[in-house]
């Protein structure tokens, strides 16, 4: 009878823990969903932060930061105002949360800055200055009309039953370009559509097309040899005393930027190509963009 006791006796305790576990794990689940989810803030919370000594900001911050305004009766509205509480943070509890903004669906693209390389430009040549305030700015060189050529050292050509070749000089007219740098090494930027023409009849895409030479300067023009005639043979070509080697880097698909390897004096140069010269250079044939030097 004893031992029959002391088993039930047992098996009670054992019912009762089983009881005491099931009940404390409701409570922490409770516990642990009530965490998860935060409170709506109460008029009450309110209160206690304006008696904490909070500033309106911060109470004002702290209403804002809740996705649903306050439903206040008049009586609230009351209990608010003897607690204490500002007009500005009533205003804030019952007001509406304003809508998170949208991006607008048809913003403008930024606009490219005309003075930045690596901003589309359109074919040419450009020169990259440097201005007072420590900016930059790109100019763009317009192709130099040439006047007209003519034929230098005739007579030696004739006399020498062409021997002695003569030059075919183009005229650019004008003593000073437009377009000036006060740098001795130019920086220039050269940009090719894909189907590139800078020049006239054929297709110029590439910076190794130019030549750039220093100009003669005479009282109302300047000019360049761009052509030699000689016994039964003519080719084009400009006086290679006067050219100046390039150094090029390709920045991207036809586009390039490309500086004299030495320093440039003082004085007036030009850009020069040839397009599609068979014989002697004529002014459909000859390419030129003109720009000077004025160092300090």
């Amino acid at each position: 009878m004893l031992k029959e006791d002391v088993k039930q006796s047992s098996h009670s305790c054992f019912l009762a823990v089983l009881l005491v576990l099931a009940c404390a794990t409701v409570v922490i689940s409770a516990a642990i969903h009530a965490t998860g989810q935060d409170a709506a803030l109460t008029k009450e919370q309110v209160i206690q932060m304006s008696k904490a000594g909070l500033s309106e900001e911060v109470i004002v911050a702290r209403v804002n930061a809740e996705p649903n305004p306050m439903k206040l009766s008049t009586d609230d509205l009351i209990a608010l105002k003897a607690s204490g509480i500002s007009d500005g943070v009533i205003r804030a509890m019952m007001a509406p949360k304003p809508a998170p903004a949208q991006p607008a669906a048809n913003a403008a693209p930024p606009v490219a800055d005309p003075n930045d390389p690596l901003s589309p430009h359109d074919p040419g040549i450009y020169l990259l200055t440097k201005e007072r305030d420590g900016g930059r700015k790109m100019m763009l060189i317009e192709r130099a009309g040439s006047g007209h050529e003519k034929t230098a050292n005739v007579w030696g050509h004739a006399f020498s039953y062409g021997i002695s070749k003569a030059k075919i000089k183009a005229e650019i007219p004008g003593a000073r370009a437009e377009t000036r740098s006060a740098a001795s090494k130019p920086e220039f930027y050269m940009y090719f559509p894909p189907t590139g023409n800078l020049g006239a009849a054929d297709t110029i895409s590439s910076p190794s097309q130019f030549s750039l030479l220093s100009l003669e300067i005479k009282k109302d023009h300047r000019e360049t040899a761009v052509a030699k005639v000689g016994f039964a043979s003519a080719s084009a070509g400009t006086d290679e005393k006067r050219v100046f080697k390039l150094s090029t880097e390709k920045i991207r698909p036809y586009m390039y930027k490309v500086v004299p390897e030495s320093d440039l004096k003082g004085g007036e140069y030009a850009f020069v190509a040839s397009a599609g010269m068979g014989g002697p250079a004529s002014g459909a044939s000859v390419v030129m963009y003109d720009f000077g030097v004025d160092l300090n």
